[in-house]
């Protein structure tokens, strides 16, 4: 089997309300996404997404006419163009579409079948007030959630614990409560300094107090030995690497023991294929494996893949935080994911990612 063609299909649409994400304060009115299609010589067609691919051009002849089935030349190839390029992972995840379907199977079972299904987290974008945040909590455990990811920004620290002051009170403490500060890695222009370690302890004890299971990305990611004093001085999990950008960075992570819970985005951060030997290394270590899925459905849908296959946990993330965002705005190109009655996100059944692409959409948006 060969490659034929890579075709890189760009999606833009408009939001009505806007999104203002706490990581990039500025609200976007459009949200962008990039649809890429892999034709084989065999008729085999997969998908992927999760990245703008931007600059994929110049390196589209590198896979013209090697055979997708060889997925680990296929990763090192992504590999040797990061450095020059963006982040292709996207591709990678096209290329395992075609191979579920060339073995009839989904994904998940080629990357060791542990689960069918994994619990969700309501993993909130927007900074709301208290009252608001405590209501979209209670929301989201009226749908059939059991955990959610709350994030505040380091310039609003306040309001940040208040509202998962309010969330806890709102829930109780059946429902798992999880805080994203966002320090590890910055949104382009953004050149303001990191909080100091020693509010970050503050935060973190404040956090502790009402049973946060644990405190995503507190600190820069060279500061590896602040990350374990406040893990060893408060007793809170510390989670990151959400877009560490190679292998070998988040394996020196896993060895220095920065984190309780690794979280590498297989479309954003390591692809597929490296995210699976994040997660053998970091439950070699007695740690967690969970991954960011922060892009669109069919980034979420190949991190479902990779994180049923090897077993990840305790749950996955689901963007979601409406009314600004939700489900059919992530994946409007798509059908969108949604959790079942029970709060799980269920692995489809079908070969390859079984992904749903609305052509109707993409026909609509593509710009």
């Amino acid at each position: 089997m060969k490659i034929t063609a890579i075709t890189l299909t760009r999606l833009l649409q408009p939001l009505d309300p806007p999104f203002a994400a706490a990581w990039d304060p500025n609200p976007r009115t459009e949200f962008a996404a990039t649809l890429v299609t892999v034709h084989t010589d065999e008729g085999i067609t997969g998908y992927g997404s999760g990245d703008t691919m931007d600059g994929f051009e110049a390196f589209e002849h590198l896979f013209i006419g090697t055979d997708p089935l060889q997925i680990l030349n296929q990763v090192r190839r992504i590999e040797t163009i990061n450095f020059h390029g963006g982040r292709y992972w996207p591709l990678e995840a096209a290329l395992w579409d075609i191979i579920g379907q060339v073995a009839g199977l989904p994904v998940s079972v080629l990357f060791g079948g542990a689960r069918d299904r994994l619990p969700a987290y309501a993993s909130s974008g927007e900074l709301k007030a208290p009252e608001a945040r405590a209501e979209s909590a209670l929301a989201a455990k009226e749908l059939g959630f059991r955990a959610m990811k709350i994030r505040i920004a380091r310039h609003r620290l306040a309001e940040g614990v208040a509202a998962v002051r309010a969330a806890r009170e709102a829930v109780g403490e059946d429902f798992e409560l999880m805080v994203d500060l966002n320090q590890m890695w910055r949104m382009s222009g953004d050149i303001e300094a990191a909080l100091p370690l020693a509010k970050v302890q503050r935060v973190a004890a404040e956090l502790t107090e009402l049973g946060v299971l644990w405190l995503e990305e507190p600190l820069p990611q060279v500061d590896v030995v602040g990350a374990q004093r406040v893990r060893a001085e408060t007793g809170i999990q510390i989670a990151g690497g959400e877009m560490v950008r190679s292998l070998p960075e988040i394996m020196a992570l896993i060895e220095a023991d920065a984190f309780d819970v690794y979280q590498p985005d297989v479309a954003l951060a390591v692809g597929m294929y490296r995210a699976r030997q994040v997660a053998e290394s970091a439950n070699l270590r007695h740690r967690l494996f969970t991954p960011h899925t922060w892009s669109n459905g069919l980034g979420l849908l190949a991190n479902l893949h990779v994180a049923a296959g090897v077993d990840a946990g305790p749950y996955l993330e689901f963007p979601f935080d409406p009314p600004g965002w939700t489900a059919e705005r992530r994946d409007f190109f798509m059908t969108p994911l949604m959790i079942d009655a029970a709060g799980d996100l269920v692995v489809p059944d079908a070969p390859g990612l079984g992904v749903e692409i609305d052509h109707d959409a993409v026909a609509r948006y593509t710009v």
